[in-house]
């Protein structure tokens, strides 16, 4: 006997492909393209498997399902949405759909995933709670749609997860969303930044002090991790975390329990870790500098933010939600031309979602017309500070034009030539973090260990050299 689906969408190109689709995996599909052809439809029999769109013409797809799991409870429910912000993601997951797919799809996944919940013929049910208030994630590209499909997989368990993206693309927002709309919600959100705490203070800051601990610990203090129990805890910069916290850190997530700098008596601990780091694990792991045991015990779950030059198709949104909250903290109310979105979206953005919030706050305030056109943005992208890293990665390309047009080369050599230039004082910089360790020199470097002998023999350098007995 085939398979039976309920398409609800109201699409109709939309619905004759996923029809084609799944009728050529074994399917017998019934559609409608609304909320009453769906409960009509649901009256006459029933159905292994739902899809529906969210937004169909006469009502919400999702609002209204709470009628049909309560006539269908064992009937797992896909959601389709061209909404695609976290909230309709956060939405969908709460009602105990079987899976979420924003619009556009993969066919061949949206086929596998339906064939997996009409066989296993149960879908989850959740108390749907009221998430229609603002979220602080933006985007509806791609890139952010995977975003918030990985946060709406972790939402119903304690699983630990580690987010990882650059500086400035909203890393503690993720973990913010994962603990208001996760399990642990009533409980407390601590989140502290391992970077910027001192080395020395790192242990009483996660796991506390008991009074007289040492200099200065003049009472008793209560940790992050007692601070956040029945929450989360978010560690913030993980890959900064100084050697020995790393070892105290990994002995607590893999006891469960905490002992105060100072103290005798271990503590259970009741926490979600959400962990987030700027840094590249591996090449710390390869130098020594990050414990390799705590990266996969951290590591569980993972979730990618990609930088803002990875989805300009958001820019134009978050710029004007900057605009919005500038003016409601009593700046100017200004709005952007469509050339001037056109500009903005053309721009690196080396400093992500956080150096466009400051651009248009200060768009905000600098402005001379209500309209902020193309000469504006120009000119204040022109003023706009340059951070030591934006610094740095502006003037390697202008040190290397440099270079070449001081150096005078036979034809046909340049190119050998400047890779050889380019090469020597890297490699060399990969021995010295590494102390000389070839291994680990060209794991650092993400290539093999004999490309680097070959390469360090034909650039004449001795590893020796950079050997940490030397």
């Amino acid at each position: 006997m085939s398979r039976t689906a309920l398409l609800v969408e109201d699409d109709g190109a939309i619905a004759t492909v996923i029809t084609a689709a799944l009728e050529e995996d074994g399917f017998s599909v019934s559609r409608c393209d609304s909320i009453a052809g769906r409960d009509r439809l649901l009256a006459e029999r029933r159905y292994d498997v739902m899809l529906t769109d969210v937004m169909l013409g006469d009502g919400d797809g999702i609002e209204t399902l709470a009628a049909v799991q309560a006539a269908a409870p064992q009937m797992p429910v896909i959601i389709l949405s061209a909404q695609n912000t976290l909230d309709t993601a956060i939405r969908a997951t709460d009602t105990g759909a079987f899976e979420y797919f924003p619009k556009p799809f993969d066919l061949d996944e949206l086929v596998r995933t339906t064939r997996q919940a009409a066989d296993s013929r149960s879908a989850a049910t959740a108390d749907a709670d009221d998430t229609a208030g603002a979220l602080p994630l933006i985007g509806r590209s791609q890139p952010m749609q995977e975003v918030y499909r990985m946060i709406t997989r972790v939402l119903r368990n304690d699983l630990t997860v580690l987010i990882l993206g650059e500086s400035g693309t909203g890393k503690e927002l993720v973990a913010e969303a994962i603990h208001q709309h996760g399990a642990r919600k009533s409980g407390p959100f601590v989140a502290v930044n391992t970077a910027a705490i001192p080395s020395e203070l790192i242990e009483s800051e996660l796991f506390g002090h008991e009074k007289g601990a040492f200099t200065g610990a003049v009472g008793r203090h209560i940790g992050k991790f007692e601070q956040a129990s029945g929450g989360t805890l978010f560690l913030d910069e993980i890959g900064d975390m100084p050697p020995e916290a790393q070892t105290r850190l990994l002995r607590a997530l893999q006891s469960g329990r905490i002992r105060r700098v100072g103290g005798r008596e271990e503590i259970a601990t009741d926490v979600r870790i959400v962990a987030a780091t700027n840094r590249d694990l591996a090449p710390l792991i390869a130098a020594g500098r990050f414990r390799e045991d705590l990266y996969y015990r951290l590591n569980v779950v993972t979730i990618h933010l990609p930088p803002l030059r990875e989805r300009p198709d958001d820019i134009a949104a978050l710029t004007r939600h900057f605009l919005t909250l500038a003016a409601q903290e009593g700046l100017p109310r200004r709005r952007l031309s469509d050339e001037a979105i056109e500009l903005l979206q053309r721009q690196p953005w080396r400093g992500n979602v956080r150096e466009l919030r400051n651009f248009a706050y200060r768009a905000a305030l600098l402005a001379r017309e209500d309209e902020i056109d193309t000469a504006t943005v120009s000119q204040l992208l022109a003023d706009r500070p340059m951070s030591d890293e934006t610094a740095a990665q502006a003037s390697l390309p202008a040190a290397l034009a440099t270079w070449l047009a001081d150096t005078k080369l036979a034809p046909g050599t340049l190119y050998h030539a400047a890779l050889a230039a380019f090469e020597k004082p890297l490699f060399e910089h990969a021995l010295a973090r590494t102390g000389g360790n070839q291994l680990r020199a060209a794991a650092l470097l993400g290539i093999n260990r004999n490309t680097l002998r070959k390469r360090l023999s034909e650039l004449a350098i001795d590893p020796d050299r950079f050997s940490a007995t030397n």
